[in-house]
């Protein structure tokens, strides 16, 4: 009898000793797949913000050439040189051709499907107009390009500067890579006219 109760304790205490093991065992490899699972999860966001930010760098990249060229149409005003102005609108049009707009969202690219097609049409009468007119269509153009920008950004550091008088005093804005305000609305005649209404970083 002894020997019968001893043999069950035996089997009792081996039995839960298994029991305790496998139940460690599961525990183990749950904490692991859980460790793989969380890393996984970790890399897939970490890898999404990075292609975010990509994504970001790419659509400000792409602003880099009309950025460059309207910056050059708006010295030319400044400067009162025409012709000048109107080689800079040349190849603003050129840049708006070549704009790609496939990486961006459905409603993006909407979006600047509009504002390129009207910056275009001001940008080509920039290319064939007098002075006087260059300046007009400078200023619709200028609205377009900030919005644009709201979209894709932008590589370098702007500023959004205002003039208040342009426009019988309706007042008329421009982007410029420096905080001097050089007003490309009057040039000589009023060149330090206006102030930095926000800087576009």
């Amino acid at each position: 009898m002894k020997k019968i109760n001893l043999t069950k304790g035996i089997l009792a205490i081996t039995l839960v000793a298994l029991t305790v093991t496998s139940c460690k065992e599961v525990k183990k490899e749950q904490h692991i797949d859980n460790e793989h699972h969380s890393d996984g999860s970790h890399d897939d966001s970490t890898m999404d913000s990075s292609n975010d930010m990509m994504g970001n760098d790419q659509h400000a990249s792409k602003s880099t050439a009309l950025v460059a060229n309207y910056l050059e149409l708006k010295n030319a005003l400044v400067a009162d040189d025409k012709d000048a102005a109107a080689k800079a609108g040349g190849m603003m049009v050129s840049a708006f051709d070549d704009f790609e707009t496939s990486s961006f969202g459905s409603e993006e690219q909407q979006e600047l499907k509009d504002i390129i097609e009207d910056a275009k049409e001001h940008a080509e009468h920039i290319e064939k107009s007098p002075i006087d007119h260059q300046r007009e269509h400078f200023d619709v153009l200028s609205k377009d390009m900030i919005d644009l920008i709201a979209i894709t950004g932008t590589e370098e550091k702007l500023y959004q500067d205002f003039c208040p008088m342009y426009n019988n005093n309706k007042g008329a804005q421009w982007l410029s890579a420096t905080k001097e305000i050089k007003n490309p609305y009057y040039g000589a005649k009023m060149m330090s006219c206006g102030s930095v209404q926000k800087e576009i970083n």
